[in-house]
């Protein structure tokens, strides 16, 4: 893979709750901050190329990176092409994240059949290497990285792509994507992040971050794997003490510095830090806090 991204960016779903302008702002002054590289996700907000061609058309060196493009949301021979005309137009500077997202996205929202998402993966990045391009390419493969959480979906990100990026996880599973896929690939995990040093409004602040995941299957296994239980989970809106501080980090910037270096320590190569708020406001006072000491990792 090519793309440097550097140790340390910003996760964001966020942008998505203001106007393009605004999101230009925040890009602008990510930039500004130091951080290397923005990551924007594919639900049922912004498409995700189009969103990352606007802001990477409004900053001059911060990287875009797709955290993640849904795999049914287009077929392999659109991606190639969103890929490699973003990359081509601006050098360097875009990472393309892959996913197979959930089954109440695919199934229930697009119609797609969601039974074997993993031989789905499989297969479309197959059909990615074989796709026609026939314009002007980017000078260099611009990579690619896939959502992988259990030990199958890790082995096909260290196999058919440039490496992984795991979503709603610990230090622990840093550790152990690194053993499975090896010492090469690209290890870029997400960590939620509350900026707050009262263990009650942080906790509050946290659940409700953390609820819509707590539905999902493909977290809930990667959890069990993990060590926790359905009873840490039993009341999806109020997730055990444990659960959340293992999944959220809170408090003073050394606490959440700290935790983003437990990832680093355990093989991560860059970490994707996606700071909470009980508002939706943008964190832009946080990720003004947390620069300084973020960025120089």
């Amino acid at each position: 893979m090519t793309i440097d991204i550097g140790r340390v960016g910003i996760w964001t779903g966020a942008l998505d709750g203001h106007p393009s302008s605004v999101a230009r702002e925040a890009a602008l002054e990510l930039e500004s901050l130091g951080y290397s590289t923005l990551w924007v996700p594919e639900a049922v907000g912004r498409e995700p190329f189009v969103f990352s061609a606007v802001l990477l058309g409004a900053t001059s060196r911060l990287k875009l990176a797709t955290g993640i493009a849904n795999i049914y949301a287009r077929d392999p021979m659109t991606t190639v092409g969103a890929q490699k005309t973003l990359a081509e137009a601006f050098p360097g500077r875009f990472l393309l994240g892959l996913g197979v997202s959930h089954q109440h996205l695919v199934q229930n929202l697009r119609k797609h059949d969601y039974s074997r998402p993993l031989s789905y993966m499989k297969t479309y990045l197959a059909a990615m290497d074989e796709a026609m391009f026939a314009a002007v390419s980017p000078a260099e493969d611009p990579g690619r990285v896939i959502a992988a959480l259990g030990p199958k979906m890790l082995e096909v990100a260290a196999t058919q792509a440039g490496g992984a990026h795991p979503y709603f996880t610990t230090p622990e599973h840093t550790a152990t994507a690194r053993q499975v896929m090896g010492a090469g690939p690209l290890l870029a995990p997400e960590q939620m992040v509350v900026l707050d040093t009262d263990p009650g409004r942080a906790r509050e602040v946290a659940r409700a971050g953390m609820t819509v995941y707590l539905r999902a299957p493909n977290y809930l296994n990667n959890l069990r794997r993990l060590g926790f239980s359905d009873e840490d989970w039993a009341d999806y809106k109020n997730p055990s003490d444990r659960l959340v501080d293992a999944i959220v980090a809170w408090g003073d910037v050394d606490a959440i510095a700290a935790r983003v270096k437990a990832h680093h320590d355990a093989g991560a190569d860059h970490v994707c830090v996606q700071v909470l708020r009980g508002d939706r406001e943008l964190p832009r006072q946080e990720w003004r806090e947390l620069a300084p000491a973020l960025v120089a990792r």
